[in-house]
């Protein structure tokens, strides 16, 4: 079918179909406000993303710790997901499908892409941090299986499995993002939300910012069988595998759908 033909067969003028045209529209307005946030900005709402994570991951832990049954637990983490969705807050992972496609659209530079990256993702870890310092305070029972939960991601050294599951945990976060770009049904955000949950950490993929925070509740409660370096050399792997994942295996595949779009918003920016 031609492009013509798609124009005049939808609702509006759009080259792509509507419903991918309403969702193109959210993410593009929705990724410019986030983009041309002040450093100030950035940086609160990434602490606030990282404490939020945190209180997924007590939800994950207590779960865990009842039933050991890591699928249980994984939906049990979604709250943590479920606060970021309704509390508006910016979760590092979370920035690959929006803000890349709002600096391809021409309504943001590089540059603010890269404050917006790395903002966040220092921001998520020192929020992160401070609340599990509070929860490893306040529920000592659960520091043993903090120690074991951690210990699957601290220890795994590089290799084609430990990868592979950093790049479906971008992935999947990733995706969780498209779903929940594609519907204006809170019920629907909140199901994206539940469904991202139960796969990143029910079924225990590598995730940079939420896997971080059980290692960092591990060495904070002590007697732990690794420490910051060792964290370090995980999250070098892994943030690399979640960044190749979300971007590679969802965002690039949803601009090359919209090429035509896109190609139109670019021309629109550069005019005004």
């Amino acid at each position: 079918m031609s492009e013509t033909s798609q124009r005049q067969l939808g609702d509006s003028d759009s080259p792509i179909e509507d419903a991918l045209e309403h969702a193109f529209r959210r993410m593009v307005d929705e990724g410019t406000q986030r983009l041309h946030r002040s450093w100030r900005e950035v940086l609160v709402t990434g602490f606030f993303g990282g404490t939020e994570i945190a209180v997924g991951v007590l939800a994950y832990l207590s779960v865990l710790h009842a039933t050991h049954d890591p699928l249980l637990a994984g939906l049990a983490f979604s709250i943590g997901f479920l606060a970021l969705l309704l509390g508006r807050s910016e979760l590092f992972t979370e920035g690959f499908l929006v803000p890349v496609t709002t600096v391809a659209a021409k309504r943001a530079s590089i540059a603010q892409l890269l404050k917006l990256w790395s903002g966040t993702l220092v921001a998520n870890l020192v929020g992160g941090w401070v609340l599990m310092w509070l929860i490893m305070a306040a529920f000592p029972k659960l520091h043993a299986q903090t120690i074991e939960s951690a210990s699957h991601y601290a220890t795994a050294p590089l290799s084609g499995e430990t990868f592979a599951l950093a790049l479906l945990g971008g992935m999947v976060i990733t995706l969780m993002t498209r779903m929940q770009h594609g519907t204006d049904s809170v019920l629907g955000k909140i199901a994206a939300a539940v469904a991202g949950a139960f796969l990143l950490a029910g079924l225990q993929m590598f995730h940079s910012i939420l896997d971080s925070l059980l290692i960092f509740g591990a060495m904070i409660a002590g007697d732990a069988p690794f420490g910051y370096l060792d964290w370090l050399q995980w999250f070098g792997y892994t943030v690399v595998g979640n960044i190749v994942g979300g971007l590679g295996l969802v965002t690039l595949l949803r601009l090359l759908r919209s090429k035509d779009r896109l190609q139109q918003e670019r021309s629109a920016a550069e005019s005004d």
